[in-house]
C-alpha cells in the first residue's frame, strides 16, 4: 500500500508553527516513500471557527512550498476534504456503530453532567465524570426517546477491561487501563462529530496509512485505537512527534512564545529558513550539518534520528540561522527578488514610492548582507539610500561637530573627483589622510555621518557609488549647515 500521510489543522486563528511543523514531518515521509501528503481541514467545532483562517492555513502551505497532492483546493479522489461537508457521512457512520451495539445514545443533561463531575471531584476520582448511565438503556427505548425530539449525543462503548496497546513508531508500545478511558462523544447533539469519530473516519475513507502528529494526542489514541476496532478496521501506524516547547520548557503556545506562522513571515523570515529551523526541531542530519532543505531531509530522514525530548522553539536561534541563507544560500539576484517582494507585499517601500528592482537596488542589497538577518531590518538599515529626510544620530552629530574643517575639505576636493568607483574613492581618502597627517578614521567618520546621518552603515566605497556623485555632495553641504 502506497504511504499516504495527513495533516488535519482546524481553522480556529493563524496558522501555527506547530502545523507547518507537523506538515513538514508528514510532508518529508510521504515524499521520502514515493507516497501522498493530504491536507485535510477539520472544521467540525463550529463555535471556533476564524473567518478567513482556512485560506491562512493554505496560504501558509503554499509560502512554505509544501504542496500537498489532495487538498480542498486541489481536489483529490476522496473529496471532499473539508470535514464538515462530510458531516452526512460521520452520522451514518455513528449509527453503523449504534446498531452493531458499539455506541450508544446518552441523554444526559448539562446539569447531570455537571453533578457527575462534581461526584467524581467529590470521591477524587481524576478519570471520573460521566457515569455511563445510559449505557444500558434499551436501544429501542433509546429511539424511541430520540424520535420524540429528545436531545442525545452519541457515546463510543469502550471496553470496561483490560488494556489498550498503542505501537507508537517513535516510543514503542504505550499501555492504558481501558477502566481509565471515557465513553466519549462520538456524535454532538447538533448532529455534528466529534473529532474522535471524524477524523478516524475520515483518516480510513482517504488510506491514511501513517497518523504523524503531535505528542498531545497520543492519549487520545486507545479512544482512537477502540473506533478503529469498533468498526473492524485495521489501525494507521501510530507517530507521536516531540513537542515544541516555549519559555520555560514548556509547551509551545501563545503563552510561551510566538507561534503565528504569519508573524515569523512578516519579519522576514524565510521559508526555507523557518522549515530547516523546524526540520532542527526533532531530528539531526547523520553528518551533524545544521543548514539543509527539505530535498536533503527526504534524502536522509529517519524515525531513529527524532530525539523525543522536546526542543525548544528559540527566535534568536532562527534569526541566525535565516542570516546564514540570506548570506550563504541566496544568490544575489535571488536575494534581491526576493527581499523587494517582501517590501511590496508588506508595504515598507520608503514613503510608499515605488523602490525599483534595479542596480542601485541590488547594490544596497549586496551591502546589507553581512549585516541582515530580516528582511524587516532592511529599510530600517537602509533609509538614507532611498530618502534625503534622514536624521543624524547623537554620535553622528557629534562628529559633524568636531570635523567641519575636514568635511568643508572634502567637500572641495570631492567635488573635482570624477569616478566614484569603490576603487578610486579608496585611494583618495587613503592619499588624503597621508597628506593630513591623520588616521584614515578622522577622515571616514565624518564623512559616513554626513551620508547616512550614522556611524553604523556599510562599508564607504560602494556606499559611496550607490548614491552618486550629486548626492554625495549635497549631503556633505547639508551636513555642514548643520
Amino acid at each position: 500500500m502506497s504511504t499516504r500521510t495527513r495533516i488535519a489543522p482546524s481553522p480556529t486563528g493563524d496558522p501555527h508553527v506547530g502545523t507547518a511543523y507537523q506538515a513538514l514531518f508528514n510532508y518529508v515521509f510521504a515524499h521520502q516513500n514515493g507516497g501522498q501528503f493530504i491536507v485535510r481541514i477539520e472544521d467540525t467545532d463550529r463555535n471556533r471557527l476564524v473567518e478567513g483562517a482556512l485560506e491562512g492555513i493554505l496560504d501558509m502551505l503554499e509560502w512554505l512550498n509544501l504542496p500537498p497532492h489532495e487538498s480542498p483546493t486541489v481536489g483529490g479522489p476522496h473529496a471532499p476534504y473539508i470535514q464538515s461537508e462530510r458531516a452526512e457521512k460521520h452520522r451514518q457512520y455513528a449509527q453503523q456503530l449504534v446498531d452493531a451495539g458499539k455506541a450508544y445514545l446518552s441523554f444526559e443533561t448539562p446539569e447531570e453532567l455537571e453533578e457527575m463531575r462534581a461526584a467524581a471531584a467529590a470521591r477524587g476520582d481524576e478519570y471520573g465524570g460521566y457515569d455511563r448511565r445510559y449505557r444500558t438503556l434499551d436501544p429501542l427505548e433509546a429511539q424511541k426517546r430520540a424520535d420524540a425530539g429528545e436531545s442525545y449525543v452519541v457515546r463510543l462503548k469502550v471496553p470496561l477491561e483490560g488494556e489498550t496497546v498503542v505501537q507508537d513508531l517513535l516510543r514503542g508500545a504505550v499501555t492504558f487501563k481501558n477502566s481509565e478511558l471515557d465513553d466519549k462523544i462520538l456524535l454532538k447533539s447538533d448532529g455534528f462529530p466529534t473529532y474522535h469519530l471524524a477524523a478516524m473516519c475520515d483518516d480510513f475513507d482517504m488510506g491514511i496509512t501513517h497518523v504523524i502528529r503531535a505528542e498531545e494526542w497520543l492519549v487520545s489514541t486507545p479512544i482512537h485505537i477502540q473506533i478503529y476496532r469498533a468498526f473492524g478496521w485495521p489501525e494507521p501506524q501510530w507517530i507521536h512527534t516531540p513537542w515544541l516547547l516555549g519559555d520555560g520548557g514548556k509547551k509551545l503556545s501563545k503563552r510561551t512564545g510566538d507561534v503565528s506562522v504569519k508573524s515569523y513571515r512578516a519579519k522576514g523570515v524565510l521559508p526555507e529558513a523557518l522549515l530547516n529551523y523546524l526540520g532542527m526541531m526533532g531530528w539531526s542530519m547523520p553528518d551533524g550539518r545544521e543548514l539543509f532543505s527539505v530535498q536533503d531531509m527526504e534524502e536522509h530522514f529517519s524515525w531513529e534520528r527524532v530525539s523525543l525530548g522536546g526542543s525548544i522553539f528559540d527566535f534568536a536561534k532562527l534569526k541566525w540561522l535565516n542570516g546564514k541563507y540570506i548570506r550563504e544560500v541566496l544568490s544575489l539576484e535571488e536575494l534581491a527578488s526576493r527581499l523587494h517582494a517582501y517590501l511590496l507585499e508588506n508595504s515598507l517601500l520608503e514613503n510608499g514610492e515605488t523602490l525599483e528592482l534595479n542596480t542601485t537596488f541590488r547594490q544596497v542589497v549586496k551591502m546589507l548582507t553581512p549585516r541582515m538577518d530580516l528582511f524587516s531590518e532592511f529599510m530600517a538599515k537602509t533609509h538614507y539610500f532611498w530618502s534625503e529626510d534622514f536624521e543624524y544620530t547623537e554620535k553622528a552629530r557629534g562628529v559633524l561637530e568636531s570635523s567641519r574643517e575636514v568635511l568643508s575639505d572634502l567637500l572641495e576636493r570631492l567635488s573635482t573627483l570624477e569616478n566614484f568607483s569603490p576603487e578610486v574613492t579608496h585611494d583618495f581618502f587613503q592619499a588624503y589622510a597621508l597628506e593630513k597627517g591623520i588616521k584614515l578614521g578622522k577622515v571616514m567618520s565624518p564623512l559616513r555621518a554626513a551620508v547616512a546621518g550614522t556611524l553604523e552603515s556599510p562599508e564607504m566605497g560602494p556606499m559611496l557609488e550607490a548614491l552618486g556623485k550629486e548626492k554625495v555632495l549635497a549631503r556633505v553641504r547639508r551636513a555642514l549647515e548643520f
